[in-house]
Parts: structure tokens; C-alpha cells; sequence
């Protein structure tokens, strides 16, 4: 997961959009499922981590605007 942490949230998006649609395709393959879903998985909690901290973040900046 390390090399998520480097990543935009535009970007892991953008890679899970690309894994999603893989399932989806013609390339679909069921001994290559469990890895990948694994990796969406992955990218999902990775996601789910920034917005939350992207909130967290907002709400800082609007009690600080509130306070003055």
C-alpha cells in the first residue's frame, strides 16, 4: 500500500475505475480475479483513508473561519 500513499485520490480512482472495468471486459479471467479484486480492494480502503482525512482537513479549516 505503500506506493498508494504516493497517489492523488484523482489517481487512485482512476486505477480502481481501470480494475473495475477489467472485471467487466473481455480480459476477464478467473485465476487473475482474487488478485486483482484484492488490489481493488486495497485502493477502495486506500481511497476511503484520504477522504476521510481530505473531511477531517475541511472541518479544521471551517471551525478556524467559524472561530473568527
Amino acid at each position: 500500500m505503500s506506493q498508494q500513499t504516493n497517489k492523488s485520490v484523482s489517481e487512485k480512482m482512476a486505477q480502481l475505475g481501470e480494475l473495475v472495468a477489467w472485471f467487466e471486459s473481455d480480459e476477464f479471467a478467473l485465476e487473475d480475479a482474487i488478485k486483482k479484486f484484492r488490489e481493488a480492494e486495497e485502493l477502495a480502503k486506500s481511497i476511503e483513508n484520504d477522504l476521510k482525512n481530505i473531511k477531517n482537513d475541511i472541518n479544521v479549516i471551517k471551525k478556524r473561519f467559524d472561530e473568527v
